[in-house]
Order: C-alpha cells, then structure tokens, then sequence
C-alpha cells in the first residue's frame, strides 16, 4: 500500500508553488492554510472581457456551495498594474498571489500549459494535478455534486452515429481511433476537415485499422447535422452526453483536434492534427508521440 502524503510534505509542496504567503482581504496569510483543500488556481485579467463574465459566476458557485465542500482558489492575476489587480482583486471572495511575485505567477503559467484566460487549473491538496480545464469542470457542475472534479475513467460508451443509423461500440474497439474535435463555425476546422475526410479514405483503401470519431463543438443541431454531413466517418449524436466528457478527459483547449487513442484506449498522441497533417498517407501509421 502507498502511505498517504504527511500534512508536513503537502504543506511544504504548496509553498515551493505558492510561495510561503497569499494575499487576502485582511492582509496575508500562510500558504499553509491551504493544507486539506482543492485549489483552483484562477487565471485572469480585468482586461479580459471573457473573464470579467466568468468571475462573478465563479464568485457565486464558490460562496453558494464550492467553499463548504473544500475549494479554496487562488487568483493569479494578467492585470497590467497593482492598482487594476487590486481593484479585480476586490470583487473577489478569495486568495491571491501577490502581484509583486510576477515571476512566480510567469512560472507558473507555464507549468500549466496557461494559453489563454480565463484559466482555471485544478489541483489536489498537494499540488498534484486534477485537471487543466477547471473552467469547464465547474462550469458543468456549479454545485460541486461531482467535486472534486477528478477525471473519471475514460469509455467509449454504447454506440455512435454512424451514416445508416445507430453504430455499436464493439465494431470499433479493437482499432486505432481518432477523436476528432471539431466544429463548422471554426474556419480552421473546415479547413482541415476536408483534408482528412481523404486521407481517411485512402487509409481505409489501405486496410488500416482505423476509425475516426466525430466530437462536435457545434452550437446547434442543425449546424451539426450540416458539418457532419460532409464527413464519411462516425459520430457521437449532438446531444451525447460524451460530447463534454470527453471534451473535459482529455482537456481539449482548441479545435481542431485530434486525440490518437490505440485499441485498448491508451492515449498514442494528443497532437493527432500535427501527426497527421505531416503525414495524411499514413505511413508512419499510428502516429505514436
């Protein structure tokens, strides 16, 4: 059995990536009050439209339910000066890394893959990872029924769309799948789309042992139906619940992406879309990282 994580040692991991003191509104206090706690580590700027929208939201889930049941978050601001930090900062009902500690927060946004905000990143009580895409965990669920939010096992589930109705999972299993996320609003993604759709043609006149999987980021059912009408592959229906599941498991960030799992659903490769654009002929076939 694997001894759990001393109180000293989750404490001690907090403040190498923290820092030994958060800000509050009565002053500083320890990092080490985070000791027991999920933290999410909430990137964002008053500047930020998107985020300006997202924080009273936040703000409501986490003094309604999220704070009761162990959520402690932590601000970590893109605000260009003190004073427009201080003034966002006071809309907030939690911590936050001091301002001053630029660098820290700079590092910090790399560790986490930070590309765009509002961001809010997940961790256990030790600083291990639950999940990048806290935003969408939340989001889905405001009242915490499924906190902490640690991802569950991934599944394939029952069945698909396929072209003549229903497609059952078990067809499917035993190949190398392409999960590819994608939507008609996205200018990218119709660009790619097409150039797949061939390459995939090609592969099955190969013989490979390859399916691809429709995740869709549409808006609308009917834009779906439209976007996967130009598609000889399977889908998951518009409104599957897998469509955010999966989204989440895998912490999709932008589209088009393509996520390479192997036949016994092992991730081969996140970055698909970059694999396969180098090589639509598939001959470096499955595109293993």
């Amino acid at each position: 059995l694997v001894s759990p994580c001393p109180p000293q040692a989750m404490a001690a991991a907090l403040v190498e990536l923290l820092g030994p003191k958060l800000a509050s509104h009565d002053g500083q206090v320890e990092t080490s009050t985070l000791e027991g706690k999920t933290i999410g580590l909430y990137f964002s700027a008053h500047w930020c439209p998107p985020c300006r929208g997202f924080t009273p939201q936040l703000a409501q889930w986490y003094q309604k339910d999220l704070k009761g049941k162990g959520l402690e978050v932590v601000f970590l601001s893109s605000d260009r000066d003190e004073e427009s930090f201080k003034g966002y900062f006071g809309e907030m009902p939690w911590l936050a890394l001091p301002f001053e500690d630029r660098a820290r927060k700079e590092k910090l946004s790399k560790k986490f893959q930070v590309k765009g905000i509002p961001t809010l990143v997940l961790l256990k009580s030790n600083g291990d990872l639950i999940t990048l895409d806290g935003r969408s965990a939340v989001s889905g669920d405001p009242t915490g029924t499924n906190f902490p939010w640690a991802p569950v096992e991934f599944s394939l589930g029952e069945s698909f769309l396929g072209k003549e109705g229903s497609v059952p999972a078990a067809s499917v299993a035993d190949k190398v799948k392409l999960l590819y996320f994608s939507a008609h609003w996205c200018p990218p993604c119709r660009a790619f789309t097409p150039q797949l759709a061939a390459a995939y043609d090609a592969w099955k006149a190969k013989g490979l042992n390859v399916e691809v999987i429709f995740v869709s980021g549409d808006r609308d059912k009917g834009s779906f139906e439209e976007y996967y009408g130009e598609m000889p592959w399977i889908a998951l229906p518009f409104e599957d619940s897998r469509r955010q599941k999966w989204n989440q498991h895998f912490e999709v960030s932008g589209i088009p992406t393509v996520v390479i799992l192997d036949a016994d659903n092992s991730v081969i490769n996140r970055n698909g879309r970059g694999a396969i654009a180098a090589d639509f002929e598939g001959q470096n076939f499955p595109w293993r990282e």
